[in-house]
């Protein structure tokens, strides 16, 4: 396993190929440092005794002791050990801890590959592929982003369908020695500082669409390859220093003519499994806000409660009412991402055939459950905005700059008027206040917001998936046996 410096040294060894407001830059570019400080928890908990036995697993290749974030899961276990990593991780800095994207797209493509090599046309041995990187992938402790979204151009047309076919990620060549991949993926965090960019499709495929059943891994340095990086990152202070600087990045990796040699390739052209690879990121991916989304909210409500105790209203109903809220609504996430992982089997549901055993045995989260999690946590972040608003007051909105509050012509008379609570030292309330603004109404703060509700898929698309995967015709079963019906034919 690495250490942060070690993964820091190397991305300082990667090729230029990030691009931010009309310059190139380099992976160490001082706008990545606080997405870096994020991602290197992640190898710091893995080698802390506090947090090793639950940040760490043993590879089901090597027998080797990997980093969790590398793992494929084998049972219910692992995926209770993955949800709590991420709560904990995440509660060490009150946003994504962004390694989860790897962890994900890696399990479907463990499941997808396995299926797709079976198929007498595969194209080269998927699955011995996918091996051989994910050795690679856990001996080396490797970052991996997952590149999902396409731009979609013509929103209500398919992939087939676009003016301009680029508008998906596709193959537009194929040669005996790998394949020409064009077209862009948006939106994919932290692309910009991972080591490798594992590409799946964006949704379900039919007959015709055979070029965007793809499936394969990168450098994120790699040759015919752009990113267009955009930084998240709080106010610079000076004098009220944070403990440390976090943010986080997100790309448009533009594959301008890309060669992927075959053994990169873990998928091209089988359109059955193109649009399973799309569900099984998905749905592993809102596993994971089981315990990101709660995480988050152990921060919300960490700050509304400390706004309301600052205001001295912590204990009127209304209050506690607003607070109670944010409690259901994070441990139902929580609890509904833990129901998910106690259900993991190797199966993955098929319309008109229920729950089918699917990959080579490992465990995957149940879908219902992990789309409610999902769904109800992220329908909720606008909510919660308006719950943190409420409690706060018009305070944060215009709060004196810092500068101000240092300058000795101003720092007394603002202390003596921003006081509320004689109970706190002032300088505990002024810290307080900036971090809330940091959350909640810094030039990040509508970022997080739009990512905690589409990330992993917006809650329109969680509906979908929770009513065509639920077995409704039971429940009317319920309904004529109470009724005195027939019995549905079946």
């Amino acid at each position: 396993m690495r250490t942060k410096a070690q993964y820091i040294e190397r991305l300082g060894k990667m090729n230029s190929n990030l691009y931010s407001n009309g310059q190139k830059i380099g992976r160490l570019d001082e706008r990545q440092e606080g997405a870096i400080n994020v991602m290197g928890l992640t190898f710091d908990a893995a080698w802390d005794p506090a947090s090793r036995e639950l940040c760490t697993a043993t590879s089901h290749i090597t027998g080797e002791t990997i980093n969790r974030f590398n793992h494929i899961h084998q049972n219910t276990g692992d995926l209770h050990k993955k949800q709590d990593m991420t709560r904990f991780l995440c509660n060490k800095v009150g946003q994504c801890i962004q390694r989860c994207m790897g962890i994900d797209a890696a399990n479907a493509v463990n499941a997808v590959s396995f299926e797709a090599q079976k198929s007498p046309k595969a194209k080269t041995a998927y699955h011995d592929n996918w091996l051989k990187w994910l050795e690679r992938f856990q001996t080396e402790d490797l970052v991996a982003s997952c590149a999902q979204t396409d731009v979609k151009g013509e929103r209500l047309k398919r992939p087939s369908e676009q003016t301009d076919p680029d508008m998906y990620v596709r193959v537009v060549e194929e040669r005996s020695d790998g394949i020409i991949v064009r077209g862009s993926k948006v939106h994919i965090s932290e692309a910009s500082i991972s080591d490798e960019i594992l590409v799946v499709p964006n949704r379900a495929l039919k007959k015709g669409e055979e070029a965007y059943a793809l499936c394969f891994a990168i450098p994120s340095d790699y040759e015919g390859v752009k990113q267009v990086v955009h930084f998240h990152n709080f106010r610079k202070r000076e004098h009220y220093q944070r403990p440390a600087d976090y943010g986080y990045t997100d790309s448009y990796i533009i594959f301008d003519d890309c060669f992927v040699p075959w053994d990169r390739v873990f998928l091209c052209g089988e359109t059955q499994h193109g649009g399973v690879a799309a569900l099984l990121f998905a749905l592993f991916h809102r596993h994971s806000y089981s315990g990101c989304k709660p995480a988050l909210l152990d921060f919300v409500i960490g700050l509304a409660s400390l706004a309301a105790e600052i205001n001295g209203i912590e204990k009127t109903p209304h209050v506690r009412e607003m607070l109670s809220k944010l409690i259901m609504t994070g441990e139902l996430g929580y609890a509904a991402g833990y129901t998910a992982s106690d259900f993991g089997k190797p199966e993955v549901y098929v319309p008109g055939l229920g729950s089918v055993p699917y990959g080579p045995g490992s465990c995957i989260p149940n879908s219902i459950y992990c789309n409610v999690g999902r769904c109800l946590t992220g329908e909720a972040v606008f909510h919660e905005q308006e719950i943190l608003c409420n409690i706060a007051g018009g305070l944060p909105a215009t709060f004196p700059y810092e500068k101000d509050l240092t300058n000795p012509e101003t720092k007394a008379l603002l202390e003596k008027y921003l006081m509320r609570n004689p109970k706190i030292p002032i300088e505990e309330q002024i810290k307080f206040w900036l971090t809330f603004i940091d959350f909640n109404l810094s030039g990040s703060s509508g970022s997080i917001l739009y990512g905690s509700y589409h990330g992993g898929g917006s809650p329109i698309m969680e509906q979908i998936a929770i009513t065509s995967q639920y077995d409704l015709e039971s429940k009317k079963d319920i309904v004529r046996a109470i009724a005195g019906m027939a019995p549905r034919q079946k």
